[in-house]
């Protein structure tokens, strides 16, 4: 009986022992710990995905899309959901370096904790399913989808479009711009860069249900308070797709660097651009290859270099035309007036030696443009006077920035008066400078798409167009096509003028030194131009335009350390012609004439003249010594004290 008692006693303490149990946790959870839960609860509710829009395409002049959009498969971490700890697991997954991986997600955490950030793009097949699969147990981890840039697979056009990547702290902070993110994809060089603000697009947005535990739990108010994206503006370019990929092809033949830029003469659009090494954007395009990051960065040939408006060289006899133009307008020499080239021109107590000092004979303008004479310019800079030399090379606008629509220009170097008084100090320097510069030697630099600027306005007898790849764009939004205005200028030079220079520039490609360019049933006019190199083999320049009548296309080829420009540069313009001009195909794999089937490089030259000056050093050059063969019945000396 005792013991009966016991357990009916026994049993109801006991159940009030279990429920006072329950009910001090659930007085814990309900109103201790209510506000950490409510707060918990409230902040991993809803979270908002940013959605990156497809970048602006960009379309050739046939309608041909050369740069597209590919979509693809990238993850995303939000650093104030993911676990540290989870760090080498989602690396092992995501077969990433572990290093790597943690430091972009403590780099994504400094600039904002709660915004998802692409930690790995272009997954393979089985990283996905790998992922997908472990999802559940890697809170703040996202698949998501994205797009990375799609080229051309016939040529590269590296150093026209451009590649963009994701913006850093420091842009973010330079550009001041509440409209990009940490994640966001920013235009780098090219026209990826020069033309972000049409590119971009507008982001969208996505509202997703959050667990307090950070698992997906459905779109928010199922997707109705979402923002779509708006892809980027379309780019329409002046380039011409099939010109550009021979231009690469004939660059990579020489086996040298290089730059081609060619021109619509009538408008100053941009037909072909390349510069020579050059890259596979495809390395930065969505890529984790480091090792091929590394390679193009560090290479000693600087494939990044954009040689067709970066690299500054002499012209050579390309910038003899320049002289010639200023004499005549200038009215300082009759063009018909024939001065004797000996081969030698002496001046302050040195003897400059002109086509190996056999000389050209008695020629007159048109044909010292022909043949190069050096001895005839040599005496023509000291009729017309340093100070014209420089109006109408600054009038040709040399000196100065283009105006191209890429970044990075160079303006290259003009020398004048005052920048030599500034550089040597007044009366510190002679005249023995002009002998230089009179063919294109000396302290003088340019550009390849200054030269190309530079034919195209001899081309069309005188505009002096703006270069520009772009023509236009088309509105996402809208639809509507918008066309871009470009600078141009009449120059004050007369048509007799340009008809003189173009004669003796017919005649290059006939008979002269160009006569690599010839391209039968059209009239090219051209130029060769010898860039002297103190630290190797000279630099060879040819620019051209063609057809002479009504020009279509107008260049400047220049190759580096290939020796005079007739040889090797000349052959490339007459191919890039042909083609444009003609609607060739483009040279296959068949060896060309004069071209070994192994030989990796253009036909040699028919003839081995050489536009650039001996120099036989017999006196200090500070000498104040006058010119000698100067033109019949002339005074050169006391032109030059007047003149300069």
């Amino acid at each position: 009986m005792d013991k009966l008692q016991r357990s009916i006693w026994v049993i109801p303490l006991f159940v009030i022992a279990v429920f006072s149990v329950l009910f001090g946790r659930l007085f814990y959870l309900q109103v201790l710990n209510f506000q950490e839960l409510g707060s918990l609860s409230t902040s991993n509710s809803i979270r908002r995905i940013w959605s990156q829009p497809p970048r602006g395409r960009m379309i050739d002049k046939n309608g041909v899309v050369l740069v597209d959009n590919q979509a693809l498969y990238t993850v995303k971490v939000i650093p104030s959901e993911f676990k540290k700890a989870k760090t080498d697991y989602l690396a092992w997954i995501l077969e990433m370096d572990k290093s790597e991986l943690a430091e972009k997600i403590t780099k994504g955490a400094e600039l904002n904790k709660f915004a998802a950030l692409t930690v790995s793009r272009n997954l393979n097949a089985r990283s996905i399913d790998r992922l997908s699969e472990n999802l559940w147990q890697l809170p703040g981890v996202l698949i998501d989808t994205d797009n990375k840039r799609k080229y051309p697979e016939s040529f590269h056009g590296a150093h026209i479009f451009g590649y963009s990547r994701p913006i850093s702290k420091e842009q973010i902070e330079a550009l001041d711009d509440d409209s990009y993110a940490p994640d966001d994809k920013i235009g780098f060089s090219g026209l990826e860069k020069y033309y972000e603000e049409w590119l971009r697009g507008e982001k969208g947005a996505r509202y997703e249900m959050i667990t307090p535990l950070g698992k997906f739990a459905g779109k928010y108010n199922s997707g109705k308070n979402d923002i779509p994206s708006v892809r980027g503006d379309d780019l329409y370019l002046a380039l011409d797709g099939g010109l550009q990929e021979l231009a690469e092809q004939l660059l990579k033949k020489t086996g040298k660097s290089g730059a081609v830029v060619a021109m619509d003469p009538s408008t100053g659009g941009i037909l072909a651009l390349a510069s020579a090494p050059d890259y596979d954007l495809d390395t930065f395009n969505g890529s984790t290859d480091r090792k091929g990051w590394n390679d193009i960065i560090t290479s000693p040939q600087k494939p990044l270099f954009n040689r067709t408006i970066q690299a500054v060289y002499p012209p050579g006899s390309i910038y003899k035309m320049i002289l010639a133009m200023a004499a005549l307008e200038e009215k300082k020499f009759d063009p018909d007036k024939k001065v004797l080239d000996s081969g030698v021109f002496m001046y302050g107590g040195r003897r400059f030696l002109s086509n190996e000092g056999k000389g050209h004979g008695w020629v007159d303008m048109r044909n010292a443009i022909t043949v190069s004479s050096n001895v005839y310019f040599y005496n023509l800079i000291f009729h017309v006077g340093f100070d014209n030399w420089t109006k109408y090379g600054s009038m040709f606008g040399f000196g100065d920035k283009t105006g191209i629509d890429l970044t990075g220009e160079r303006a290259g170097l003009l020398p004048s008066t005052k920048y030599y008084d500034k550089r040597y100090g007044k009366d510190k320097w002679t005249k023995g400078y002009l002998v230089s510069l009179a063919i294109g030697q000396g302290e003088l630099g340019t550009t390849p798409v200054q030269l190309a600027a530079y034919a195209a306005a001899i081309a069309n007898n005188g505009t002096l167009y703006q270069p520009h790849i772009v023509n236009g764009y088309r509105d996402a939004e809208n639809g509507k096509y918008y066309p871009l205005t470009y600078e141009k200028k009449q120059l004050p030079v007369s048509a007799s003028t340009f008809s003189l220079i173009k004669d003796g520039m017919i005649g290059v490609v006939q008979r002269g030194t160009g006569t690599l360019a010839k391209v039968p049933g059209i009239n090219v006019a051209g130029k060769t131009g010898t860039a002297q190199n103190p630290h190797g083999k000279d630099h060879a320049w040819f620019i051209a335009f063609a057809p002479v009548e009504n020009p279509k296309i107008a260049m400047a080829v220049l190759v580096e350390n290939a020796g005079f420009g007739g040889s090797i540069s000349a052959p490339i313009a007459r191919e890039l012609i042909k083609y444009y001009l003609q609607g060739r195909e483009m040279p296959g794999s068949a060896p060309q004439k004069g071209v070994k089937a192994s030989d990796n490089s253009l036909p040699a030259a028919e003839s081995s003249d050489n536009d650039l000056p001996v120099i036989e050093p017999e006196k200090p050059l500070n000498s104040k010594e006058p010119a000698t063969g100067a033109p019949p019945e002339s005074n050169s000396g006391k032109q030059q004290q007047n003149d300069l």
